[in-house]
């Protein structure tokens, strides 16, 4: 008889399992941005939804998306789109002076097209305002005499024109052309407003009045007089008007 050869038993013990730590890849983090860029992870809202977005709207100097919007007022993105897309129609529904709209990609406040006649009107009502005599003979003097000084066009004039060379700035009429080199006092020029306001495309297009303008060489001045023409108005002193409303 044959005795059959047995294998020992072999007890498997279980190894207990340890935990790694987890370790964020570059991967987890970008899809962490991902997340917080489609607005699953936006920073406490500070106010009500509506009046929020509002409130940004109305200071934003260009068209923000939705993206901008919801980072801004802390609410996630698809509430903002849902909201944005409900005060657009409210507004159309209440025919507003204004509407809300999704242009190029970002949202802005836009005057409603039946109301352009009046926001004209009131835009143009601030540019209707004629030039004096005295300011249009300042403008002649800069314009054929440019780049040239105040002193010198008060020179050339006889009166300050501190005042009306400020309202010509103002205007956009006329603009700083550097700094004399001897003197060091500011030059003028008339500017590219100046040729489409009188229609022409250069300088080269004036009329030619330039002979009439007398050249600094012909004046005899003294220093007195110099000092006269070229100081600023003092309080209680009347000064030439520089522009007079549209009647």
């Amino acid at each position: 008889m044959t005795e059959t050869e047995t294998t020992p038993d072999v007890e498997l013990v279980e190894t207990p399992e340890v935990e790694t730590p987890e370790v964020d890849t570059p991967a987890d983090e970008q899809a962490d941005e991902i997340r917080e860029s489609e607005g699953e992870s936006l920073s406490i809202p500070l106010a009500e939804l509506r009046p929020a977005l509002e409130a940004v709207l109305m200071v934003a100097d260009q068209p923000l998306d939705d993206l901008s919007l919801a980072t801004a007022v802390g609410y996630p993105v698809s509430e903002v789109e849902a909201a944005l897309s409900d005060l657009a129609r409210e507004y159309d529904e209440a025919m507003r002076g204004f509407e809300l709209r999704n242009v190029a990609g970002g949202w802005r406040y836009y005057t409603r097209e039946e109301f352009a006649p009046v926001v004209e009107r009131f835009v143009l009502d601030g540019q209707q305002a004629r030039l004096t005599q005295a300011a249009l003979e300042t403008l002649a003097v800069v314009a054929y005499k440019q780049p040239v000084s105040r002193s010198r066009v008060s020179a050339i004039r006889g009166v300050n024109v501190d005042g009306v060379m400020r309202t010509l700035l103002t205007r956009g009429l006329v603009e700083e052309a550097g700094a004399d080199a001897e003197t060091g006092a500011n030059l003028y020029r008339t500017s590219t407003y100046f040729l489409e306001r009188i229609g022409i495309t250069s300088l080269d297009e004036l009329p030619e009045l330039a002979p009439f303008v007398p050249d600094m060489d012909e004046f005899d001045l003294d220093e007195e007089f110099a000092a006269a023409v070229s100081a600023p108005t003092q309080p209680g002193e009347s000064a030439e008007p520089d522009e007079t409303p549209e009647s």
